[in-house]
């Protein structure tokens, strides 16, 4: 049986498990559940020690690649400009699915006001965070590390990518003997690191069991029921967002058979939605980009990690949905410049969220205070809590989509080819 099949199949019984315990309220099976989840922690744990020494060794070995600065520099340039624009498309087509199917009418008082008071405490919680998160100018001072092994054991990604990068222009410019023996060295903690993920990933679908089945078990579907519509009007921006932005922009600008694109980057995609982390994912998603989609090491290198960082589509559309359903479940009718203000919050603020679990919460109340409710923003965030873990793990897993996309995307545009790895992939990928 193919990975892909049995990570499937291990969600699908953790999601059966976790719902017959949950529903029959059989509480030494939900004690079972949830006391398994720390072998899921520890799966995610072992996929993320990869993520500083792959990006590193990756990156630098793709800067040194590409020879001419310019080059690095046009690529960047896209990759930002990409990432930017398609934030914006998803916070628009959040709010107008919000606009059309109104998510926050269908909710009575009594209902709004119990959810609120059940998760106070994790809103709370979430401001104080949301409060210490730096501003703009900040963001950008972050990007340049002070010391870089600090921003390394931080899993400050942005930062480690701007030292990387800087660190492999300077090495270009060296003699040549040099420059070839740290090249080697980093090329084989690349091979190296290529190797432990395929030695991980085959504990995938025992982690991926563990975490489904305790998310299950422990909040059970009681709270989607309640908060049903809104979960729907998500969901299905989600799956638009994937399905029609990135299948237009694959077969336009890529000039690739989305279907096919999809079918092939599937294993990503669950471990991205069983993890809830970008950065998690991340090893996972270069060796895709790779072997299953045909995107060279250099562009994979340096479009991913930035991706896992700064590309939060998933997370925008969310932030789109959550505030109109906030303000149509308390009566605030929101104008077209008030949502034209979430539209350039949600896509600046997406560059700051972090690739980790439930970091949307933390931007959504920046962008709920930037439009006038901040009154409203504890009350709101603890509505929307208790479901936000599974919308979570869909909204990483477009996320994470996207970030393959603009892989090709930029591959495409620098005259790649995109042909898979021949070796153990006899399925070629289909041209547009």
């Amino acid at each position: 049986m193919q990975l892909y099949n049995k990570i499937l199949l291990s969600l699908l019984l953790g999601v059966v498990a976790g719902f017959v315990a949950n529903f029959f309220e059989i509480g030494w099976f939900i004690s079972v559940l949830v006391a398994i989840q720390p072998i899921g922690t520890g799966w995610i744990r072992l996929i993320t020690m990869i993520v500083v020494p792959l990006v590193v060794a990756s990156l630098l070995v793709g800067t040194v690649s590409l020879g001419d600065l310019r080059k690095l520099g046009r690529i960047g340039s896209k990759t930002i400009v990409y990432y930017m624009c398609t934030t914006a498309i998803a916070v628009v087509l959040g709010l107008l699915i919000s606009n059309v199917l109104k998510p926050g009418s269908g909710v009575d008082q009594a209902t709004r006001d119990s959810l609120a008071a059940d998760f106070a405490g994790q809103a709370e919680a979430s401001m104080t965070m949301a409060a210490e998160k730096p501003s703009t100018v900040e963001i950008l001072l972050n990007m340049i590390p002070t010391n870089p092994v600090q921003a390394a054991a931080e899993m400050d990604l942005l930062a480690l990518i701007v030292f990387t990068i800087i660190f492999g222009a300077a090495l270009t410019l060296i003699e040549t003997p040099k420059k070839e023996a740290v090249v080697a060295f980093f090329d084989g903690v690349n091979q190296t690191c290529m190797v432990m993920i395929d030695w991980i990933m085959k504990l995938a679908p025992y982690a991926v069991f563990a975490l489904i089945a305790a998310i299950v078990a422990e909040f059970g579907f009681e709270l989607l029921q309640s908060l049903l519509m809104y979960s729907l009007v998500v969901v299905l921006g989600l799956l638009l967002h994937a399905t029609l932005t990135y299948g237009t922009i694959l077969r336009v600008l890529a000039g690739l058979n989305p279907i096919t694109f999809f079918k092939r980057i599937r294993n990503p995609q669950l471990i991205a939605f069983s993890t809830s982390s970008s950065n998690a994912t991340l090893p996972i998603t270069m060796e895709t980009a790779e072997e299953e989609v045909g995107v060279s090491n250099e562009v994979a290198s340096f479009v991913l990690p930035l991706g896992a960082t700064i590309n939060m589509d998933g997370t925008a559309l969310y932030q789109a949905v959550a505030v109109m359903f906030i303000a149509q479940i308390y009566g605030i009718d929101l104008t077209i410049a008030d949502q034209l203000v979430v539209v350039l919050t949600a896509t600046l603020a997406s560059v700051g969220a972090a690739g980790v679990p439930s970091a949307g919460i933390i931007t959504l109340i920046i962008v709920l205070n930037s439009i006038g409710l901040g009154e409203f923003v504890q009350g709101g965030i603890a509505l929307i809590l208790g479901v936000d873990r599974i919308l979570d793990m869909i909204r990483t897993s477009v996320n994470v989509t996207g970030d393959l996309t603009a892989s090709a995307v930029i591959a495409r545009s620098e005259g790649e080819a995109l042909v898979p790895r021949p070796v153990d992939h006899p399925v070629a990928m289909s041209p547009g």
